[in-house]
């Protein structure tokens, strides 16, 4: 299997796995230094309004941070979702993180079948022994098919 070459997997001798994440350009941790240095400016420049005679400004600001806390925690909860898709020793193993929730489901090799879901660009079904998971969020559209093709390729050349 050292021969093949894929475009999402790596290989490590007859291992074959998928790191499939979503694409986030800050992680929990700068986000939260981001948003402690946004309030201090914040509440700096609030504090000197208030000396001013502008008493309102504080409340005001106050309810800016906390709606863009908010938001950052929303942010930061999905941060770190992403599916690892393995292929050892003739088990399939899908592992996928939602918000923190780590679910998993594993599948003999010889009884993995891939398939688009319905319609092209769609999520790509594996399915086995009577369970059915999707993947592929973490992946354009137009490459779904090609990451179901290297699949499909792996669980062959197993």
């Amino acid at each position: 299997m050292t021969n093949l070459v894929f475009r999402f997997a790596t290989v490590q001798g007859r291992h074959v796995q998928w790191f499939l994440r979503r694409n986030c350009s800050v992680t929990p941790v700068q986000l939260a230094w981001l948003y402690v240095s946004l309030c201090v400016v914040s509440l700096g420049i609030g504090v000197f309004f208030w000396f001013q005679g502008a008493t309102l400004v504080i409340p005001f600001a106050s309810l800016e941070l906390a709606a863009v806390g908010f938001a950052f925690v929303m942010y930061g909860r999905h941060a770190t979702d992403g599916e690892h898709i393995s292929l050892q020793d003739g088990r399939l193993v899908v592992e996928w993180e939602n918000a923190g929730k780590l679910e998993r489901a594993e599948f003999p090799r010889e009884c993995v079948r891939v398939e688009p879901r319905s319609g092209n660009g769609s999520l790509i079904e594996l399915s086995g022994r009577g369970k059915t998971i999707w993947v592929g969020r973490f992946v354009r559209p137009e490459l779904r098919p090609q990451l179901a093709k290297e699949i499909r390729l792996a669980l062959r050349a197993a």
